[in-house]
C-alpha cells in the first residue's frame, strides 16, 4: 500500500473496498487476525525500519515520511513492536553491516 505518510482512516479502507466501516473492520480482522489500524501501524513501522536502514533521513523525517506525524510518534510504536528506539535500530543494524 502506498501513501503510508498520511491519514489512512478504516472509512477510506472500507469506501474502497466497497462495505461499510463496521463490514469493513470485522472482514478484516477475521482475514489477517488483526484490526487495520494494527495493520496500518505495522506497516508504517516496517517502512520506519527500511528508512532507518537505508537512508540517513533524521529519525523526525523518518517519522514523517512513515506516517507517524512526529519523532515521538514514531518512537513509542517503533519501540513497541521492535523492541529498540529508532535510534538504537539505526546504530546496531549499521553496526551490524559494518562489522560483517
Amino acid at each position: 500500500m502506498g501513501h503510508l505518510d498520511r491519514t489512512i482512516t478504516v472509512e477510506e479502507l472500507a469506501a474502497r473496498a466497497g462495505m461499510a466501516p463496521r463490514t469493513f473492520a470485522r472482514r478484516f480482522r477475521a482475514e489477517t487476525g488483526t484490526t487495520p489500524h494494527d495493520w496500518l501501524t505495522n506497516q508504517r513501522v516496517l517502512l520506519a525500519r527500511r528508512l532507518l536502514e537505508e537512508t540517513p533521513l533524521s529519525v523526525e523525517a523518518v517519522a514523517d515520511q512513515s506516517g507517524f506525524g512526529d519523532a515521538a510518534a514514531l518512537r513509542h510504536h517503533f519501540s513497541r513492536r521492535v523492541g529498540a528506539t529508532p535510534h538504537s535500530y539505526r546504530t546496531t543494524f549499521r553496526d551490524r553491516v559494518h562489522s560483517g
